[in-house]
């Protein structure tokens, strides 16, 4: 049975129109059984470069793309966002209440989901660490990865839920942070500490760099063979937590294999 899929994105760079797109094609090539049956955005056109030039690729694929500008809804509305957060998301289910997703992807949405969205459809965002690695945006996870001068990292998906990023672990990927491409970049940096680098370096910092090139690479990959995982039975959510074909919980199912794999057929 064909996975159904709603998809959720500011579509505000190149990074979140390249995941959809990258999607689009393996569904094309047939080795993707999923559709997507809607795109939503807290953007209107308008609001930015990148999510009208997200916008003009998916009407091109003709996917209904459902809209609900964060910006608008803010104008007139006093104090911050996350007082008004479930009036957002009220309108937000009335748009996509015609539809009946299986699972939904947050791939660069931007705002966090009320508690009345996690429960209306199981949802599943990317974190660039692995499960019980460093919490928050992209940048503070790396800067603690060279901190703790970790041998390895990586990246995961897991279930949306009310607790802001702590949802399950549903798959990963890692990779090694030794070798050609790391060791001298550990050498260079020595024992001096994240916070002196970041002031002397910023993100410009090759080894910061390195580390992020590499984790980025994987991004797509891994959503790809995590959604090929759900659309043949191998991974599933049930009561909330990820399971395997067999009903029974994991945590995480680990795609090293299929996402390096993949990386070499690029």
């Amino acid at each position: 049975m064909t996975l159904e899929l709603g998809w959720f994105s500011t579509g505000r760079g190149p990074g979140s129109r390249g995941m959809l797109e990258r999607t689009l094609a393996a569904i094309d090539a047939g080795g993707l059984d999923t559709h997507i049956q809607f795109v939503f955005s807290n953007r209107n056109r308008g609001e930015g470069e990148g999510s009208d030039a997200f916008f003009d690729m998916v009407a091109s694929r003709n996917i209904p793309l459902l809209h609900n500008s964060s910006r608008t809804f803010r104008e007139g509305r006093p104090g911050q966002f996350d007082t008004h957060r479930d009036e957002f998301d009220a309108h937000t289910l009335e748009l996509v209440a015609p539809y009946r997703p299986d699972l939904c992807i947050l791939a660069g949405y931007l705002l966090i989901f009320s508690p009345s969205v996690v429960h209306a459809f199981p949802s599943i965002n990317l974190h660039p660490a692995l499960p019980g690695g460093p919490k928050g945006l992209w940048q503070s996870v790396i800067w603690e990865i060279i901190g703790q001068h970790a041998p390895e990292t990586g990246s995961m998906t897991f279930l949306v839920t009310e607790d802001l990023d702590a949802g399950p672990p549903i798959t990963s990927t890692r990779f090694p942070l030794h070798g050609p491409r790391f060791d001298s970049l550990w050498q260079q940096v020595g024992n001096q500490v994240p916070s002196v680098l970041r002031e002397r370096d910023g993100v410009e910092n090759p080894l910061f760099q390195a580390i992020r090139q590499e984790g980025a690479r994987r991004e797509a990959p891994l959503l790809l063979e995590t959604l090929s995982a759900f659309a043949q039975g191998e991974v599933a959510i049930h009561d909330g937590h990820p399971v395997d074909g067999h009903g029974d919980r994991i945590g995480p199912y680990d795609l090293t294999e299929r996402v390096e794999a993949a990386l070499e057929r690029e």
